[in-house]
């Protein structure tokens, strides 16, 4: 029913290495962070720069060789919006000389909005709205970090990811998406929008403006969650692990991942693990680890992949899509 025809992202210029780091915070080695999250660099973006000069940049990879003109619905997911208002797809419609008469939306998801940027595709698709989706992923989570919190700022790094959704003959895979608020103060920026009136978290040693995140609680989110979201994929799409080319997790840290991978029991080589040199990057990581594997030849026309993402709402979901 529909594919990925384009994927393209971009990442700012800026780097913090696991050494950088180190020199902050010296009880900490760089082959310690290395071996802890997978990481050993992630891009940061500049002062100036925006979740929608970052699009802009990702887009118009996108444009060299695709024609701008056919795109007829543009979905934004970012949690850090160029404002409260007007709408960051608005902008990006008239930054990128985008036809007038298309739709544009944002949506504010983190580490699962990718997977539901498809299932809103797959809808605009189905309903007859569009035909050529531009679905942007593009995240600044580390403005939110205080310079002092050396964990978050050991994981996440800033990208946009931007890629073009068409109609295709093709298989109609099924989606599995779900959410439970309950654990919404366990991933939260508590200050900004217009929930004024709040109590820290006594644990909580930064400030209401910068993220907070309970790590081990996300981790047991993570594992309680989803190995059955991957079981009832498969299920809701008639399909077994032996069905599936590639497994595409949202990157959120390697040990995360590795722990996840053996619970599920889904093969090493099936299993893909790219966060080195970027990062955490939320939305994007997703769509960054897909253009990868198409730069390395790792995926073939015909491949299935099994894409999940999880994460800060709690908010996962995760979808079957053929290459």
């Amino acid at each position: 029913m529909m594919k990925i025809s384009k994927i393209e992202y971009y990442l700012p210029q800026q780097l913090l290495t696991n050494e950088d780091l180190e020199k902050q915070f010296p009880e900490w080695s760089s082959e310690r962070i290395q071996e802890k999250v997978g990481i050993s660099q992630r891009h940061i973006s500049s002062d100036s720069e925006t979740v929608l000069d970052m699009a802009v940049q990702s887009s118009e990879k996108i444009f060299e060789n695709y024609d701008r003109n056919k795109v007829d619905f543009i979905l934004f997911c970012t949690q850090s919006p160029e404002y409260f208002l007007p709408t960051t797809a608005c902008i990006l419609q008239d930054r990128l000389g985008l036809r007038k008469n298309i739709g544009a939306i944002d949506f504010n998801l983190g580490c699962s909005g990718f997977v539901y940027g498809l299932a809103f595709a797959k809808g605009l698709i189905a309903g007859g709205i569009a035909k050529s989706i531009l679905l942007v992923t593009s995240e600044t989570y580390t403005k939110h970090i205080h310079p002092d919190d050396k964990g978050n700022r050991s994981i996440f790094g800033d990208a946009s990811a931007s890629a073009i959704i068409e109609k295709s003959e093709g298989n109609d895979y099924q989606f599995c998406l779900g959410t439970d608020g309950s654990g919404a103060e366990n991933l939260m920026v508590k200050k900004g929008a217009f929930k004024k009136d709040f109590e820290l978290n006594p644990e909580h040693e930064f400030g209401p403006e910068n993220i907070y995140m309970n790590g081990p609680e996300i981790f047991n989110f993570t594992i309680e969650n989803i190995p059955g979201l991957v079981k009832e994929t498969l299920e809701v799409n008639s399909m077994t692990m032996d069905d599936i080319d590639h497994f595409v997790f949202h990157q959120a840290n390697s040990f995360m991942l590795n722990y996840l991978r053996k619970k599920t029991k889904i093969p090493a080589e099936k299993f893909y693990i790219d966060m080195e040199k970027t990062g955490n990057t939320v939305s994007a990581t997703i769509p960054i680890a897909l253009k990868n594997m198409m730069d390395k030849g790792m995926l073939k026309q015909g491949d299935k992949v099994l894409m999940a993402g999880f994460g800060v709402g709690y908010s996962w979901g995760a979808t079957i899509m053929e290459i």
